[in-house]
């Protein structure tokens, strides 16, 4: 069986489809819960599979390779066995989060030395480094190396950049070339095109990146501030060049209306920590718009937390409670938020999914879209 299989393709580029991995088949389009330290944040396993109805999801090979080490990794046979998960599992290389230490960080041709945020130890990350890790994590897909940069940058420090990306990503390939997997499950390896928002480089790193032949592409450099007409429009470039038969990843998007205007792009995969971190802080997405649960107007509403939500939290509790929990600074409100954004971004993307499947994706795409950004 093939890795990516297209059922249909829409009117325009958005598609659905399937991957296949030695942890199952994953549905797309999909959106993938972010658990960066081999944890979804407040969310059981359990609760992730059960009630979110997540398909995959993603581990971080900067934070886990600081907590709890290879070593321990190893030896629990992988994150799947370490974390009882025995669904797909998505790394990323360790690129964006060094990125994002820009205080404590140098870059060369090398790799990246950086400076712990645990213990303030130093390490360097090359790319046969963060290949080993993810070998050493087990994920069953696995991404290259990349360097990732501000928006916005000067173009000659992008175009600098990109091809040093370029470069490393051949590296990657030639370790993986000689290091075969260690659990006995098959890792798919995806290169990542980058450019920042300037046209002409995404080309030649989406044709780069198409060039090397992987099991499938990543989108990377996006959602790092730049406008949403911007995102937008790159991705739409991007898309044109990558090939159609391959499995197309957008890494960090975002919002429910960023999730359906990039599956209309042609994205097959996304991920982002916004429904758990907004969750955390009171902010609701649900087919309705967004509630911030904090405010006065939810104080007496003893309606459903959602009544068109798919996950128990929003049928067994009321709004007025969920406010008071957040207002009292509970636990618990933080974990019914995350597990009900969670839920609905699963069937934000199921729901797309069945609508390309119809073939009416783009007209029911176009109504929902305003509706979701509203402010209830």
């Amino acid at each position: 069986m093939n890795f990516f299989n297209i059922e249909k393709t829409s009117e325009g580029k958005a598609r659905a489809g399937v991957l296949s991995t030695d942890h199952g088949t994953i549905q797309t389009p999909i959106f993938m819960p972010v658990g960066t330290v081999a944890s979804v944040k407040t969310v059981h396993q359990r609760e992730i599979k059960d009630d979110i109805k997540a398909q995959i999801i993603l581990g971080n090979t900067y934070h886990l390779y600081l907590r709890p080490g290879m070593e321990v990794m190893e030896a629990a046979g992988g994150l799947h066995k370490f974390m009882n998960w025995d669904l797909p599992i998505l790394t990323d290389s360790g690129g964006f989060q060094v990125f994002s230490l820009s205080g404590s960080r140098k870059m060369s041709e090398e790799g990246v030395k950086f400076k712990s945020h645990i213990d303030g130890s130093y390490h360097l990350f090359t790319p046969e480094k963060s290949m080993e890790i993810q070998r050493q994590i087990g994920a069953d897909i696995f991404m290259a190396f990349d360097e990732c940069v501000a928006y916005p940058s000067d173009y000659n420090q992008v175009k600098l950049s990109m091809e040093m990306t370029h470069r490393w990503l051949k590296r990657c390939i030639d370790w993986n070339a000689e290091n075969p997997e260690l659990y006995g499950h098959k890792q798919r390896f995806f290169p990542i095109v980058q450019g920042s928002t300037y046209s002409d480089l995404r080309k030649i790193s989406a044709e780069v990146i198409s060039e090397a032949g992987a099991e499938g592409n990543a989108i990377g450099g996006l959602s790092v501030g730049e406008p949403e007409e911007e995102l937008y429009r790159i991705t739409d470039e991007v898309t044109d060049i990558l090939p159609k038969d391959k499995p197309r990843y957008l890494m960090g998007v975002g919002t429910p209306w960023n999730i359906l205007e990039s599956i209309g792009l042609g994205i097959d995969m996304m991920d982002c920590v916004m429904p758990t971190r907004n969750a955390r802080n009171g902010m609701l997405f649900t087919w309705q718009g967004v509630i911030n649960m904090k405010n006065e107007k939810w104080k007496k509403d003893f309606s459903p937390l959602d009544e068109f939500g798919t996950s128990f939290v929003d049928h067994e509790y009321s709004k007025a409670y969920v406010r008071h929990l957040f207002v009292s600074k509970e636990y618990l409100a933080k974990q019914i938020a995350s597990i009900h954004n969670l839920a609905f971004y699963l069937d934000l993307v199921k729901v797309a999914r069945e609508h390309i499947l119809a073939g009416d994706f783009y007209q029911w795409k176009n109504s929902i879209v305003p509706v979701l950004r509203q402010r209830l």
